[in-house]
């Protein structure tokens, strides 16, 4: 076999392993951390988009209150506190640099119904999102509108738990599917989950200053 058709077969098996490989993993990655319960919840936006395409939940556990995680999600926005996710993958591989705080802000906690969120600074980046419903210390949700319809949403959920810990629900619903956005659900979900940690470090952080 000549070298030139060698390289394309292993080109071809490397990406057939990667597309089996995330078939695979989709299911873990579209329910990380998120307990049956938590799937089958009814929370703050659901009725905004009541029959997504795409139904996603990620969930961590975050020993510190409601009122120690809130504050960082009124911050999220690329030039505000950033998305507290991976700063080199931000910067180097998405070119959306940003600085993730580790500090409250109270200039960027008066949040507002109808406030735009970037995820990339400038006009960089995907459309921003805009901010859907506010619930204090229980909710926030984001999402994209289309002909004055919600198309995408992305909520933020905090439900107390008996032992003093939050858990932090990240749920997505959405009729964008197919093509793309089939390519880019794997790096997605690294970055989710790098801000998911991201936030319960902080809030953990937080919590501990009193």
């Amino acid at each position: 076999m000549k070298k030139g058709s060698l390289a394309l077969v292993v080109l071809v098996g490397v990406v057939v392993a990667g597309v089996v490989t995330v078939r695979l993993l989709t299911p873990w990655m579209d329910r990380y951390g998120a307990t049956d319960a938590e799937l089958a919840a009814i929370f703050p936006g659901d009725e905004l988009v009541p029959n997504p395409a795409s139904f996603v939940n990620r969930a961590i556990t975050i020993h510190a209150s409601p009122q120690d995680i809130y504050p960082w999600l009124l911050q999220l926005d690329a030039e505000k506190g950033g998305w507290y996710s991976y700063d080199w993958l931000e910067t180097n591989l998405l070119r959306c640099p940003m600085t993730n705080a580790d500090r409250i802000h109270p200039e960027w906690q008066d949040r507002q119904v109808g406030d735009l969120v970037r995820m990339c600074p400038g006009a960089a980046g995907p459309p921003p999102y805009t901010v859907a419903q506010l619930h204090p210390n229980q909710a926030m949700v984001l999402g994209h509108q289309e002909n004055d319809e919600w198309v995408d949403l992305y909520q933020f959920v905090i439900t107390p738990q008996a032992d003093g810990s939050s858990r932090l629900i990240l749920r997505t619903r959405t009729m964008m599917t197919g093509g793309i956005w089939d390519i880019i659900h794997p790096g997605v979900f690294i970055m989710e989950r790098g801000m998911l940690h991201g936030i319960k470090a902080r809030a953990e952080a937080l919590a501990q200053a009193g």
